[in-house]
Formats: structure tokens, sequence, C-alpha cells
């Protein structure tokens, strides 16, 4: 959570998203505020259940729809785990690590699609 602001800084788009989906982690009221206020992002972060809420609910069920649809994104990054190479990132040069990255979601589809 502590990192967020710093990643949208170093975006490679040129506009802020929309929405930002994060895990329980991001349940922050300050930052769910904070993002809003400064650049109009909506955090969608599902709450802690571990931890009593003093103020009141502040997702509710239509936004968490999209969270549920982050493990396609995870699921993507487990499957690019397979590949050693990937994983330790042993190319010095970043545009050969690109390649191997693009060759490896491309044996993931023609293995799984």
């Amino acid at each position: 959570m502590t990192l967020v602001h710093k990643t949208l800084h170093h975006r490679f788009t040129k506009r802020y998203p929309q929405r930002l989906i994060g895990d329980k982690a991001y349940d922050s009221d300050p930052l769910d505020n904070g993002l809003k206020l400064a650049r109009g992002i909506e955090m969608i972060a599902p709450h802690r259940t571990n931890l009593k809420r003093v103020r009141e609910v502040t997702q509710d069920g239509r936004p968490l729809r999209r969270y549920r649809r982050r493990w396609k994104m995870e699921r993507l990054f487990a499957w690019l785990h397979n590949f050693r190479r990937i994983v330790t990132r042993w190319d010095y040069h970043l545009e050969i690590f690109l390649g191997f990255v693009q060759l490896g979601c491309i044996l993931i589809l023609l293995r799984y699609f």
C-alpha cells in the first residue's frame, strides 16, 4: 500500500487509470480517499475481515465483480514462472528479456488455447 503513489507516478501511460484493483492489503480509507480526490481514481479492494471497521463499508458488490476477474492476471504470472529464464532474468538487455516474455506468452497461448 505504501508504494501506490510511486507506482502511479512511474506509469507507462499518459493518463491515470480510472480504476485501480488491489487485494485486501489495499483496504485503506486514507488511500481510497487520497486517490479519489487527487487523481480521480476509484480504488477497488475488498475489505479486510480480520479487522473491525469503524467507518461504514465503502465497497459494494458491483465494483468487487471486477476484483473477481483479477485472477486471470495472477494466473498468467504463475504460468510465466514456469519459464526459468524469465523468473531469474539472466538477460542483460531489456529487449532480449521482453522478447523472452513475449515468447513465453506465445507458448502459453499455444499450450492452453
